[in-house]
């Protein structure tokens, strides 16, 4: 679920923060810019791990801060396809169930990807496993809240970065406002033995 990876960066350090150590300078500087953002094909990122090298610090004319190329590993949130996470039911929608991690909730199990048969509720807005037993079928209600075991099967990543409008945009009406992109999105899958909402699979 969550992987070190390689990275270089320039961090600048402003004068006034010249008085402390400088590992200690970066290391924050580095949290500020990257914690909690996604980068491309890469992951969210989560901290920073640890620093592996610091090159030569230069002031620029006009600049009074240093700038300093560093090496470091930084901890990402980026789940490898098959891995199987354990999260908690966001809401349900027909376009599936909607997972959160707590501390990453863009993940979806669309509808063919449940166990089957399932049907979507409109009126409790869930979706429902319907169990077929020796008696019959059996409702198992997908609800809100919930815990859910379920396989990641794909992922997405969308180049959020601000782009000029473009002339056909700049022509319509900017009344309507584009659909805000997540910029990394999992699919999940329970649609298989064990997977699935975790009371489904203790014994009673």
């Amino acid at each position: 679920m969550f992987v070190l990876v390689e990275m270089v960066d320039t961090v600048r350090i402003p004068p006034w923060q010249f008085e402390r150590k400088l590992n200690d300078s970066i290391a924050e500087e580095l949290n500020k810019k990257l914690a909690n953002k996604v980068m491309y094909n890469v992951g969210l990122c989560i901290c920073l791990f640890d620093i592996t090298k610091l090159e030569d610090a230069y002031v620029f004319p006009g600049d009074g801060a240093s700038h300093t190329k560093v090496h470091f590993r930084y901890v990402v949130f980026h789940p490898f396809l098959d891995e199987i996470l354990i999260g908690k039911i966001k809401g349900c929608s027909p376009e599936g169930v909607h997972v959160s991690l707590g501390f990453f909730d863009d993940i979806l199990i669309p509808p063919e990807s449940l166990q089957q048969p399932a049907k979507f509720d409109e009126a409790e807005q869930v979706w429902v496993w319907e169990y077929e037993t020796e008696e019959g079928a059996h409702d198992l209600y997908m609800d809100t809240g919930e815990e859910i075991r379920f396989r990641v099967v794909d992922e997405s990543f969308v180049d959020t970065s601000p782009t000029g409008p473009s002339s056909a945009e700049a022509m319509s009406s900017s009344e309507e406002l584009p659909k805000k992109e997540a910029p990394y999105t999992l699919v999940g899958s329970i649609s298989e033995p064990g997977l699935g909402l975790l009371s489904w699979w203790t014994s009673s």
